[in-house]
This record gives C-alpha cells, structure tokens and sequence, in this order.
C-alpha cells in the first residue's frame, strides 16, 4: 500500500462543507484516487463520507473547522494519507497515543511534568515523518465511546476531544492506574472496536520473568538461579549454595528495597539493604533470625532470592548494563542503545535514582579486570543476550511489548547475566551519552508505531 505525506489545512465552516475535501491533484494521482465519488475518510475511530475535490498545483488536503475539530487535528500537521479501492476508504495517519500516569494542566509549559521533553521530541519527531501524536492519562478515557479527552501541541500544549488513535503505547509508570477496572476496559474495548494496536500493555514482575525464561534452553546460561521466597527452607538452601543471595521485590523498580544478604567467615549472616540515606547494615546471628526479621515485610511484599554473583567493578563500584531493546520498523527486535551504569559510592546497585552514573560499555570495561579477550567481546555479549531475552520474553509472557530495559550484568569471567527486565524503561535511564535532536530510542518508537498502524 502506497502512502503519501500531506499537509493539513483548515478553512472555516462556511467556505467548505462538513462532507467535502479539498486534495492535491498529484496526491490523487499518486494513490490513484478516483475523483468525484464519496469515500470513507478515516483518522483513528474517526470516520466519515466525504465528496474529494481536486486541487490543481496543490500537495496537501484541506478540511473545514467542523471537521478538523472532531478529528482534533491541528492546522499544518503533516500527515500520511493512504487509499484502500476495495473500501473506498482514505486513511490519515499514523495517529498515535500516548498513556501517561499524570498531567498538570495549570502548568501549561510541562504539562506532563518530568517527562515534558520526551513529549515534545515525540511530537517533533512525527511532524518530521508524518505522523500524529497525543497524550492521555486515565482520567482523560471518556464515556462517549470513540471519543476521549487528550493533549495535542499546537504553538503550546492544548487539551482537546480526539477520536481513539491507531496506536496506543501504554507508558503508565503506577501498577495501581494500570490495573483500574477503567483502563482495563478501554485498552480490550479499543482493540476490538477500532483494531487498535496496545504495547508494552503491562508491568512484568520478576519472578514472572525469571519463570518464563526457565522454559528456553537457550536462555538457561544467562539465568541466575531464582525462586519466590516462600519459606525458610528456601532461604537456607539458598545460602547454603551461595556466599551472597539477593531479596529483591518482586515489583520493585529503581533499586528500591533490594537486600544483599551474605555469610560471614566468623558465622551469622550480613545484610545490606537500600534506604534512602544510602545502605543500611544489619547482622543476624543465624538465617531463622533473618528469616523472621523478613515476615513483617513479606505480609505485604513478594520476593524473589538470586544467586548473588561476582560482578565486575570499577574501582570497587560494582557495574552493570541497560540494554533498551525495541521493536523496529518491519517489526522485529533490535538492540536501540547499551549503556554501562556504575554504582555510586555507598551503594551497591547501580540505579541512577540511587547515584549511579553512566558510561560506554566500552569505556566501562576498559577499566576492570576483565582479560583482554573478555573486553573485546563484551558488548557483542551484551547485544546477543539482550536480543535473544527480548525474543524470550515475547514468546513466553503473553502480552504484547514494542520495548523493554533489560538489564544486564557481566561476573569476573566476562560471562553475560540477566538481572531484570523493566516493561516500562524509564526515558532517562536509557538516554544515549551523545545528544541528537531526536534520540534514537524516540524515533524507534515512532517507526515501530507506524508500522503496527499500517503505514
């Protein structure tokens, strides 16, 4: 199916009908429109007859107010339009939504508060490859079916009626406004009505993770041994084979909560866990003191026991990987950025919330004591397990996913070892250390949505 770039300009409701549209005469024949029939104009959930009229020495389409309001497009989008002969049919788009956990309406310049400017590049990267793009949070899903409430940039961020997108890219950061009975319904309600595409439509907890990877024998190499901590029994065994466990929250995120427990040459147990004022030293005397210290905080939160492993550092600052690993433009996973994250001084994970810092994997490795051999094949490690995890995922955990953080981690011999994976990466986490206009994780998802949307 051809596609051709327009763009949209809007004339007032007395100088064009509701019913009819102006378009390009080289736009016509391009697609090989046939004029003066009526079509179905489609834009999302947004469908309506309409009579074309050709426009001579004109490349874009021209609606009137009436129209353009209830579509919420905005006058000079540049958009894609395609034509289906056997519907009759003139498509606009991609049009892609965006679902974020909270907006600010009184401030007009950040709407969207720390996740603003990861906003605005999105909107400039569609307006470069003809595309359409808006903003959504839970509270903003109506009641009029096909319809919702959603921000648009214009000259500056204005909220507006839109019909429901092509394509929606869940980037909801809260497990508790994912899981309302709200959304719920309009992401099942949206695919069915409309064959709108959702990604990365749910959170993964770890032990979900590690579970449905343990079914891909070629996946097992990666793997730390893991289990749900359920009883002490586990934790005993654990310790048994392994100087050093980790506890970690099944739906933590950001490092928070991660306890490191490990034997002591004198007997009894060391744990460190992460607070906010850095790492907070205990010792039990034996596993069934720490076991029960546990209890109070497993009535109300799960977790998963690894097998601690012996890590590179840098200097003592233990390292590890952020592979952002996307969906691409024909639809197949790629490996969109790798960036090493080196633990901050007085902790021991290397999260950026907890004052880690970033580095090239190259530039990160260099100054290990990794062999020589194990330098130079460490980012080709990476990228391999990052993909065939990525893969893994896909195949194992039913749910439909266009990007995943995996993060990663490389022991003393250079072998590569799956730590986590994160459905929803955070937008700084995974920032490539070179600036462009329009970051390469930024332009992967809008490929990867023009491609789901058809275009």
């Amino acid at each position: 199916m051809s596609t051709k770039k327009v763009t949209i300009q809007v004339t007032g409701s007395g100088i064009l009908q509701d019913d009819v549209i102006m378009l390009g005469e080289g736009v016509l024949k391009a697609l090989k429109i046939p004029s003066g029939r009526p079509l179905q104009l489609q834009f999302g959930s947004y469908r309506r007859e309409v009579t074309v009229i050709p426009v001579p020495r004109y490349d874009g389409l021209r609606l009137n107010q009436t129209v353009a309001s209830k579509t919420g497009l905005v006058p000079r989008s540049v958009l894609r339009v395609s034509y289906r002969a056997s519907s009759h049919t003139l498509r606009l788009g991609p049009y892609i939504s965006v679902m974020v956990s909270q907006d600010y309406p009184d401030q007009p310049d950040r709407p969207f508060g720390s996740i603003t400017m990861f906003c605005q590049e999105l909107v400039h990267a569609c307006r470069k490859q003809g595309a359409y793009v808006s903003f959504f949070t839970p509270e903003d899903i109506g009641a009029v079916t096909g319809y919702m409430q959603g921000w648009v940039y214009d000259d500056g961020w204005k909220k507006t009626v839109l019909p429901v997108a092509d394509v929606v890219n869940n980037r909801l950061t809260s497990r508790k406004l994912e899981n309302k009975p709200s959304v719920q319904h309009f992401m099942k309600e949206v695919k069915s009505l409309y064959g709108t595409h959702t990604f990365n439509e749910k959170f993964l907890d770890k032990n979900e993770v590690f579970d449905a990877l343990k079914s891909i024998p070629t996946l097992k190499r990666v793997l730390p041994e893991s289990h749900l901590l359920k009883t002490s029994a586990t934790l005993k065994a654990m310790c048994q084979r392994y100087p050093v466990i980790f506890l970690k929250p099944v739906r933590g995120s950001l490092g928070k909560g991660i306890i490191r427990v490990s034997r002591q040459p004198e007997g009894g147990y060391l744990t460190l866990a992460t607070s906010v004022g850095g790492t907070r030293k205990q010792s039990y005397a034996s596993l069934d003191k720490l076991y029960a210290s546990m209890s109070g905080k497993m009535k109300t939160t799960r977790y998963q026991i690894q097998q601690g492993l012996t890590l590179i550092d840098n200097s003592g600052r233990p390292v590890d990987f952020r592979a952002l690993v996307q969906k691409n433009k024909t639809g197949k996973w790629s490996v969109t950025s790798i960036v090493a994250r080196i633990a901050g001084g007085s902790h021991y994970v290397s999260n950026l919330a907890r004052g880690g810092s970033l580095s090239t994997v190259k530039e990160a490795v260099a100054k290990t004591q990794l062999s020589s051999s194990a330098k130079a094949s460490a980012y080709a490690g990476l990228h391999t397990a990052a993909l065939d995890i990525a893969k893994g995922i896909e195949s194992a955990i039913p749910a439909h996913f266009g990007e995943l953080g995996i993060d990663l981690a490389l022991d003393t011999s250079g072998r590569v070892w799956l730590l986590e994976v994160n459905s929803k990466p955070s937008k700084n986490d995974n920032t490539p250390l070179s600036e462009s206009k329009i970051r390469p994780s930024v332009k992967a998802m809008l490929e990867y949505s023009t491609y789901l949307a058809g275009f």
